[in-house]
């Protein structure tokens, strides 16, 4: 069996042969799934699915198990998916995140005056206490069960709601740090 190349970023394909462990799913269905337990980790289009469950029929690694009205198709993971998915899990490490547009934004936010560089940190703000938000609500809705993905997605979704928790405290704490460093530059 040849392995999927690898693009270093955390893959569709292998969310989705992930979540065919659970079971055989329609592409809707994983789409559903992946709006309710995925979309913090990595959020995905109806037409990203679809083209994914195809490429992975055609590479062996899910099969199409029956197939209904509308073009309606359910997909099951196949042993050769199975042991891709392994794989990728124990043996592919895991990039780390070293690019930040939004923090080389703020690298130079000298070049604008401070009230847009303020208005800038108070965005940030507010979309990581709206982000964090919309993780709570999830949580929220998430069954109290022991199913691995109810176990292991609370334990991804912690880390979510800890990273918007910290970026919230962040730009708080950057603009104090911009209305101090100003407070104390001589006015010319």
């Amino acid at each position: 069996m040849s392995r999927l190349e690898y693009d270093g970023r955390m893959s569709l394909r292998h969310a989705a042969l992930g979540l065919l462990t659970l079971g055989p799913a329609s592409g809707y269905d994983l789409l559903q799934t992946f709006n309710g337990s995925l979309a913090n980790v990595w959020p995905a289009t109806q037409s990203q699915l679809y083209g994914e469950l195809g490429k992975l029929a055609e590479a062996g690694l899910v099969t199409v198990t029956e197939e209904g009205a509308r073009r309606r198709k359910e997909y099951a993971l196949t042993d050769a998916g199975l042991a891709e998915l392994k794989h990728w899990l124990i043996e592919v490490e895991p990039t780390a995140v070293r690019r930040s547009d939004m923090l080389l934004r703020v690298f130079f936010l000298g070049v604008v005056e401070p009230a847009q560089a303020d208005e800038f940190l108070r965005k940030r703000e507010a979309g990581a206490a709206e982000y964090h938000d919309s993780l709570r609500a999830t949580e929220e809705a998430i069954a109290p069960e022991t199913a691995d993905l109810a176990v292991y997605g609370r334990i991804a979704l912690e880390w979510g709601l800890r990273f918007t928790a910290m970026q919230r405290e962040w730009a708080a704490w950057a603009q104090e740090e911009l209305a101090r460093t100003l407070k104390s530059q001589p006015s010319g």
